[in-house]
């Protein structure tokens, strides 16, 4: 019987040599004769294990890494091939505890499957949730995702099912689904895992979006920095298409449905949905006031969905499984799963897909495992470079949207990124508005000015010039670009800033003055 042996082609096992243990793993089978495929799957998320190499046993997938080229000889001699022994071998890789205590809905195939194999992806209940949703009318569908309570996964947190009516009830020749790609967030990931691991859900949650609201046609708005995810997604709406997923007759219907892949330049303000908007129509990528909303008068002046990738790629289960058994998990508003991202300085980074509700010490103490450095953690920050820095105290924050809001901070696409009490908040805060200052599209005063003007009395603090006067004059900048910035960018600028200030005094008193040598 032949052997399937997995190697990630995700990014982030690319950086690790996964492409040169592939080839050593190839050129191994060769030389000995052995009767095994090798299949390069998505990542299972552990980013500390990568590259990890899995097998295919009778008793299941079984897992060795993190895997150097030097070692694959050495595995084979060990009996790889039937899940032998190794002092890299974790056994069976769905027993690792990181894997074992997710709930994976979104994530279920990613990292399991081939990324391009239709039949594969078929074989996993791929293609259910399209089926069910041809079968339905346009509002039953919309009803189902809104009854399952998802939210927007890029940020805002929006209902999902709220969004798809406006756009389904909007008149118009043309309507379009936009997703939104852009992960521009320091320490995320989770779009670039499913464009890369798992692309056929993404297609099939698009799918369902444009027959749900009318739209027949669809583009996935990335960045030019992910390649792989680029390339991967794209041959998959090739694939799809030769099989009539995609084209005038979605699956045999009466739906047509298509999509595109464009990728934009990297400017951290398009993944703001009207920044997005206007860079999708070729124009600079500038934020545009609102009303109208996108839903409304959004690509081309069209009715258009803009969901992000996590959001999307949630509705084939939804319509799989039901919007009950969805809304089972999590807790108050925030329904379903969550992919965290956990990154920085902490001992086991990567991708753990949960419920909503563990609060922010679970997180980083019992599945990160604490810092990498093994020094106390001095904060973590929510949300990507907006996001609040918590201190230990606020470490029984549940992780749901309003318990955050409550807390002065943000969940956004869920990124979280540890520091330990090496840290220097003051350099956090002034680091936050440069990079407002750099990223502004300067569409809006309050963002523009603000920022820089922020990097200007964070250094003067830092200098010991009037400090107590200039944290008074900081907090009132952060004021005028929380209420007065058109978007996120210079409305969200202020909360690491002002959270920083608030939690960590200690780090904004003067710097010592060093005495000259006599």
């Amino acid at each position: 019987m032949t052997v399937t042996i997995f190697v990630p082609r995700d990014a982030a096992a690319l950086a690790l040599g996964a492409d040169r243990v592939a080839k050593a793993i190839a050129q191994e089978i060769e030389s000995r004769g052995l009767d095994a495929r090798l299949v390069r799957n998505g990542s299972r998320g552990m980013v500390w294990l990568e590259p990890l190499v899995e097998v295919g046993t009778d008793r299941g997938r079984v897992a060795y890494g993190p895997v150097k080229t030097g070692d694959v000889a050495g595995l084979f001699d060990a009996g790889l091939m039937d899940g032998g022994g190794h002092d890299l071998c974790l056994g069976l890789t769905e027993e690792i505890p990181f894997l074992r205590q997710q709930t994976r809905l979104t994530f279920a195939r990613c990292g399991i499957t081939d990324p391009l194999s239709l039949e594969d992806y078929q074989r996993h209940n791929g293609l259910v949730g399209l089926r069910n949703a041809i079968a339905m009318s346009q509002a039953e569908i919309v009803a189902k995702v809104t009854d399952s309570g998802l939210r927007g996964r890029g940020g805002a947190g929006f209902p999902t099912g709220i969004k798809w009516k406006t756009v389904m009830d909007a008149p118009g020749p043309q309507k379009y689904i936009v997703c939104n790609a852009d992960e521009g967030d320091s320490g995320t990931f989770a779009d670039r895992m499913i464009m890369e691991g798992d692309p056929f859900v993404l297609i099939e949650g698009m799918a369902i979006a444009g027959i749900a609201t009318g739209a027949t046609k669809g583009y996935v708005y990335t960045r030019s920095e992910y390649p792989h995810a680029i390339a991967t997604m794209t041959e998959a709406v090739e694939i799809a298409r030769a099989a009539g997923i995609l084209g005038p007759s979605v699956m045999g219907s009466v739906y047509a449905f298509d999509i595109e892949i464009r990728s934009g330049a990297g400017a951290y303000v398009c993944g703001e949905e009207t920044s997005l908007l206007n860079s999708l129509e070729g124009k600079r990528g500038t934020v545009r006031a609102k009303p109208p909303l996108p839903a409304l008068q959004g690509f081309l002046g069209r009715p258009t969905v803009v969901n992000n990738v996590i959001s999307l790629a949630s509705v084939p289960v939804i319509m799989e499984r039901g919007a009950e058994f969805y809304r089972d998990f999590g807790m108050g508003r925030s329904r379903g799963t969550i992919p965290l991202q956990i990154a920085g300085n902490v001992k086991h980074g990567g991708l753990f897909e949960t419920a909503f509700g563990l609060t922010l010490g679970q997180i980083i103490d019992d599945i990160g495992g604490g810092t990498a450095t093994g020094r106390p953690v001095k904060a973590v920050q929510v949300g990507g470079p907006l996001g609040a820095y918590f201190p230990r105290e606020l470490f029984d924050t549940p992780f749901d949207y309003e318990a955050f809001a409550e807390r002065g901070g943000l969940i956004g696409h869920a990124g979280i990124s540890v520091f330990d009490d090496s840290a220097d908040m003051l350099k956090q805060a002034r680091f936050a508005m440069e990079f407002c200052a750099i990223e502004s599209c300067g569409k809006c005063t309050p963002c523009r000015i603000g920022s820089t003007r922020g990097v200007e009395t964070v250094d003067k603090i830092r200098a010991g010039i009037e400090p107590d006067k200039n944290k008074v004059l900081l907090e009132d900048l952060c004021n005028t670009m929380k209420f007065g910035s058109l978007c996120a960018l210079g409305g969200f600028t202020p909360y690491p800033v002002m959270s920083a200030m608030n939690h960590f005094p200690e780090d904004f008193a003067p710097a010592p003055m060093v005495e000259a040598a006599e």
